[in-house]
């Protein structure tokens, strides 16, 4: 009796052990890929608790999370000879788990080297405008050139982002004197043209002013209260210089010898040199008298 309770006792204590390791629980964001004496089963364990034939089925379980793989930097040289250095990040997730099981090996890695091998292509095939301006239609690219080898192995690309673009600092300073001067060219042209604008402005202000001579004295009276609203002590009258003219007129035809306008009315007369004062005696001192040789005395 002992041998036979003995004996029953192992074999539920077998039975229990067997229970224990054929019972699995599969979490929510996990799918079950079963292999059966080595060979894959086409059901994939869902959700929940789920029985396993001991020693003879193996379950290896699969993430179907959506995976963020950042991807290392990546050095290359530009279409226009520029050497950049290029970051980026891939969002992926499985859709089809026993193929990502059996297809690939590791399938985490090999989407890894294909994103740094896929960057550095289009690293290559880019220009240095684009890879800092355009990033959306690379962004595209680079998934597109993912998907390619990850759809056979089970794997969706979600999206695919490049982070960051490091440049040399003789780029960089390059680029910010580029910068600089395009800057100082706007602010010139906008000024160019905002002077323009003042000219054509001004122009007809001018032509309107002169159809009406009492608009000038209207606008010559909102300076006045403009300024005068400063609280200035002093207060600067601009004074017409047409009036100025009025008065030399007036001036000039009460005497005819007030000049007008600053010129002299008459041209000044021409000078008139001195009476010569010189008498005969200085002259003869000045010039004498030539040498006539000996004469001969009476």
């Amino acid at each position: 009796m002992d041998v036979l309770f003995f004996a029953l006792g192992a074999l539920l204590a077998l039975v229990v052990v067997g229970l224990a390791a054929s019972f699995r629980v599969v979490k929510q964001i996990e799918r079950g890929v079963v292999f059966r004496l080595g060979r894959a089963q086409r059901e994939v364990r869902r959700p929940g608790p789920t029985m396993l034939i001991p020693f003879a089925d193996r379950m290896k379980r699969v993430n179907m999370q959506v995976v963020t793989m950042p991807v290392p930097a990546q050095d290359g040289i530009t279409r226009d000879n520029v050497t950049v250095r290029v970051d980026a990040v891939v969002y992926y997730r499985v859709i089809d788990p026993t193929r990502a099981v059996v297809e690939v090996q590791d399938f985490d890695y090999a989407i890894s080297q294909v994103a740094q091998t896929s960057l550095r292509s289009i690293i290559g095939k880019s220009e240095l405008d684009d890879l800092l301006s355009d990033r959306e239609r690379l962004n595209q690219g680079l998934e597109v050139m993912l998907d390619s080898p990850a759809v056979p192995w089970g794997i969706e690309i979600d999206r695919v982002e490049i982070k960051d673009v490091a440049l040399p600092e003789a780029m960089k300073r390059s680029m910010s004197r580029q910068a600089e001067a395009e800057r100082e060219r706007r602010s010139r042209v906008i000024t160019a043209d905002g002077e323009y604008q003042a000219s054509k402005k001004l122009s007809q202000a001018a032509a309107a002013m002169t159809a009406t001579p009492g608009a000038l004295q209207l606008r010559l009276m909102q300076t006045m209260v403009e300024v005068a609203a400063e609280r200035n002590s002093t207060l600067v009258l601009p004074f017409p210089v047409e009036l100025l003219r009025y008065f030399e007129a007036a001036a000039h035809a009460v005497d005819p010898a007030v000049p007008r306008a600053g010129l002299p009315d008459r041209e000044p007369a021409p000078e008139v040199s001195a009476p010569d004062q010189v008498t005969a005696k200085d002259r003869a001192i000045m010039d004498p008298a030539p040498d006539l040789g000996p004469v001969a005395l009476d």
